[in-house]
């Protein structure tokens, strides 16, 4: 028994290269942080440590990383954040060319220079060499509309502030051409 006590300090670097193995594999930092905990318990058994002291160092060790260090790690490594977007998400808002017709069970539009199969709403038919949006895209699919729709949505989203008129003409304030404050009409008692 006399060599387990003397070997424990070696059972809690086995214990965090096992622990730092499975965060190589995870990559969230939860095992990385209870690696460095059991290194701390290995320093506390390398001190002739109880059993007991050991244990409580690599507990309050990992839970003062996990709580503090780790959150922090995370923010820098991982920024909150939409951040770029890329394959089928970085086409979404992007314009297409009509190549061949457009319904919503047919149709090839020309996207980033190459051919996508598309669809757009039911009902709705997008002519050759129209050029389009795309909406979002569906496995190897473009769901698209017309610009000319977009358009449209993008006016009536504006017309419906309250600071636009309903052509999507900004009016805050309701200031109008030749009415803004200060730019008075000279008084013609004051000559």
């Amino acid at each position: 028994m006399e060599w387990l006590r003397e070997t424990q300090w070696l059972w809690w670097i086995a214990g965090a290269l096992v622990l730092g193995l499975i965060e190589i594999a995870s990559l969230d930092l939860v095992f990385f942080m209870l690696a460095v905990a059991a290194v701390a318990a290995a320093v506390a058994a390398g001190l002739d440590q109880s059993i007991t002291v050991q244990v409580l160092t690599f507990v309050a060790t990992a839970a003062l990383l996990l709580a503090v260090l780790r959150p922090v790690a995370l923010r820098k490594i991982k920024p909150e954040g939409e951040g770029d977007r890329t394959n089928a998400d970085a086409l979404v808002g992007r314009t297409a060319v009509v190549l061949q017709e457009v319904t919503d069970r047919t149709g090839l539009v020309k996207l980033t220079g190459e051919e996508w199969t598309a669809r757009t709403a039911p009902g709705t038919v997008l002519a050759v060499d129209q050029t389009v949006q795309v909406v979002r895209i569906e496995g190897a699919t473009a769901v698209v509309e017309s610009t000319a729709a977009a358009s449209a949505e993008s006016a009536s989203t504006d017309a419906q502030r309250p600071d636009h008129d309903a052509s999507g003409n900004h009016t805050a304030g309701n200031h109008t051409a030749g009415n803004h404050p200060g730019n008075h009409a000279p008084d013609p008692d004051s000559r």
